[in-house]
């Protein structure tokens, strides 16, 4: 259960990163009101992870689903570069994510 909560806190993180996009530096009130919920509900479900996963696995991963969505949703919807080297990298990314996964011991 707790990966199961890791990855829905790791998506709620790619929806509050590109959701801050939408807040035009927090001057409009729901984007606002969207991401700031996105963030709390994001960190308490790193935290409630992070009660049998260990905290530096957790973190990694959630930090990782975090960039790599963010910068795919990035290139897929904000018009940022997708170049060859951009999307190795976010593979890079997955598989770091995977890595830390398969040798965490849960």
């Amino acid at each position: 259960m707790a990966w199961v909560l890791l990855v829905v806190a790791g998506l709620l993180e790619v929806g509050w990163s590109v959701g801050m996009k939408y807040t035009d530096g927090f001057t409009r009130l729901w984007p606002s009101v969207c991401t700031v919920l996105g963030i709390a509900a994001s960190m308490l479900l790193l935290a409630r992870a992070a009660r049998t996963i260990p905290v530096g696995t957790a973190y990694g991963v959630w930090v990782g689903i975090g960039a790599a969505g963010a910068a795919v949703l990035g290139m897929l919807l904000l018009g940022e570069p997708a170049s060859g080297p951009r999307v190795f990298f976010v593979a890079l990314l997955l598989v770091s994510v995977t890595g830390l996964k398969l040798t965490s011991g849960h």
